[in-house]
């Protein structure tokens, strides 16, 4: 955060007494009854610079936040991505085929513990001589609360319907996303000048990608020839991109207001490169009774290792970082990495980890 404005209590408050023993012509001693006044005095112009200083910073992309980062994104018609509710696709039962259809009306309700309810989206009907019939259902709280689902544990219908005795997801609840948080939209403003191109930029298609679903976490866009464009998407945590959103991203960018006309835009999800991680540590001798701790900081950083590698697209497999890595953590002497070697990614895949071995390879000297 830039400082626009000095706003140090203790600095503050060494100006004031300063300033009031010059104006008063005498020292103004610890114990005097003034002194008392001028650090009140000094604590409310800090508080007050600290404001003055905070709200100063909210002008500036880097350090705005909630509000003032909406108002900056306005003045480049970006808007902060909502929360989506999750979908899946729930198969209603009845007991026997009928000679009628069976209506199951829109917004039907069902749950898998009574907190969380998804509802139908559109009325169906079991046809004569069916039993079942499938349809789509909405969770009626956006957000991530309703993602996770596995098939069959959504089977409660709330209100009874005549004729079934059965319901069921039949595909694990996904795609719900929390409102989109200011580091993400941050960096959509940071790049949405890209989108007034009409040539195609990559940043263009960045910009729109990121737009079109708020778990998009990075996206790689290249030119294998002329006149092809490819987009790879992938989501937050490493997760790769279901059919569903590649279809999401591939409808957004080819609006005839984002894709220039000579483009023709390939969609993907990532492929796979795999690594094994196999090491063993060193601890100085000073530190063995604290092992168990650094056995476990070192976990932590050979798994952000992982993460890092994972939640990049073409992000190289660099044994170096993992050194680096875990020789942060206090206590560890040397690391000795014999897998992975250096492996390059390119900007059509993504690493992702196998196997991960973890030796603790005793005490040294220091």
């Amino acid at each position: 955060m830039l400082k626009f404005v000095e706003y140090d209590s203790q600095k503050t408050y060494q100006e004031i007494l300063n300033r009031t023993g010059e104006l008063l012509n005498r020292k103004i001693h610890p114990a005097d009854p003034l002194n008392l006044l001028v650090s009140l005095l000094a604590y409310v112009v800090s508080v007050q610079n600290f404001q003055i200083n905070d709200a100063a910073n909210q002008n500036l992309l880097a350090f705005a936040r909630g509000e003032a980062l909406d108002r900056l994104g306005e003045l480049l018609g970006v808007k902060r991505l909502p929360a989506t509710p999750s979908r899946t696709t729930v198969r209603f039962h009845i007991d026997s085929p009928k000679t009628f259809p069976v209506v199951i009306p829109q917004g039907t309700e069902v749950t898998p513990d009574q907190k969380i309810f998804f509802k139908t989206v559109e009325e169906v009907v079991i046809k004569p001589g069916e039993t079942f019939v499938d349809v789509e259902a909405e969770c009626e709280t956006p957000g991530t609360v309703g993602n996770g689902f596995q098939p069959g544990q959504i089977n409660l219908l709330v209100t009874p319907l005549p004729y079934v005795v059965k319901v069921e997801n039949i595909t694990t609840s996904l795609y719900g996303s929390d409102e989109e948080d200011d580091e993400r939209l941050r960096e959509r403003i940071r790049i949405a000048p890209e989108k007034f191109s009409n040539a195609g930029s990559r940043g263009a298609y960045i910009y729109f990608t990121k737009s079109a679903h708020q778990e998009i976490a990075d996206v790689s866009v290249f030119s294998p020839e002329p006149g092809r464009v490819t987009v790879i998407v992938l989501m937050k945590d490493g997760k790769l991109p279901t059919p569903e959103i590649l279809s999401l991203v591939e409808e957004t960018l080819n609006d005839e207001k984002v894709r220039p006309l000579t483009d023709l835009v390939e969609v993907k999800a990532p492929e796979i490169v795999t690594y094994n991680i196999r090491m063993t540590y060193y601890i100085r001798k000073d530190y063995v009774p604290l092992q168990g701790s650094i056995d476990q900081q070192v976990k932590e950083k050979v798994f952000q290792f992982i993460d890092e590698t994972k939640s990049k697209i073409g992000y190289d497999v660099n044994p170096s970082r993992l050194i680096d890595l875990v020789m942060s953590v206090q206590g560890v002497k040397r690391v000795e990495v014999h897998s992975p070697h250096f492996l390059p990614v390119d900007a059509s895949h993504v690493a992702q980890v196998e196997e991960v071995e973890i030796i603790y390879g005793g005490a040294e000297n220091a």
